[in-house]
């Protein structure tokens, strides 16, 4: 029993912080935000949630300035208020919007949302273990090992994450009607929206895989899935 005593604290500080993260995750996005209120946009995602055999797509303003969107473990789809106001001043198409809309559908739809919340608190579990471990042999140097291996592997999991929600939503944006040009056309712009060229890692872009990568693989699937002229 002794020697399963450090697995079993480990499981239970895992599940602590993952009560933990989704009760702080739903407390900031309640105090933070509004339901979206815009007609060309609750016409897009009608169109989506038709195709999806749903009464309607709830969408919420999340009242902060990055440009992001995001999907809760709870199942809710937000839009930053950074986002939203680049479409309200023209930067962004309502269809580009929608295929953000359509992205987080998929994060949702394929649960993501949930398993990133329960990674993110067994990583915390594993790298703290690792480098109690690694730091009595490399003292100073064992945490910062710990921290860049489990980040590695966060960061693969969340790029092939990305992926996969961007076929859900071009799926789903050919099925509605809408096609995947305005999904295209949306990563042509991020770095600017993001503000990129700053020299800071931006928020969209964090973890997520290459803008080329994507577009390219968009691509692929229009190949397979719509007929040749």
């Amino acid at each position: 029993m002794l020697k399963l005593t450090p697995l079993l604290l480990l499981l239970a500080y895992g599940l602590v912080m993952y009560r933990f993260s989704v009760w702080r995750t739903k407390k900031e996005l309640d105090e933070k935000s509004t339901e979206l209120a815009d007609r060309k946009l609750k016409e897009l995602t009608d169109r989506m949630a038709k195709a999806l055999d749903l009464d309607r797509i709830r969408v919420n303003i999340y009242e902060i300035a990055p440009v992001n969107g995001l999907a809760a473990p709870d199942g809710r789809i937000f839009i930053t208020r950074g986002f939203f106001d680049q479409y309200r001043n023209g930067k962004v198409t309502a269809e580009e919007m929608a295929s953000v809309i359509a992205h987080e559908l998929g994060h949702v739809a394929l649960g993501h949302s949930r398993r990133r919340m329960i990674d993110f608190s067994g990583q915390n579990a594993i790298r703290m273990t690792l480098g109690g471990i690694l730091n009595r042999f490399l003292p100073g140097l064992g945490w910062a090992i710990a921290s860049a291996l489990t980040s590695l592997l966060a960061a693969k999991l969340s790029r092939q994450d990305e992926h996969e929600a961007d076929a859900y939503a071009s799926a789903l944006l050919v099925k509605s009607g809408i096609g995947t040009g305005p999904q295209k056309s949306l990563f042509a712009k991020l770095e600017k929206l993001t503000g990129s060229g700053s020299g800071s890692q931006p928020a969209w872009l964090l973890s997520h895989p290459k803008t080329a990568e994507r577009v390219a693989a968009i691509e692929a699937r229009e190949a397979r899935w719509l007929p040749n002229d």
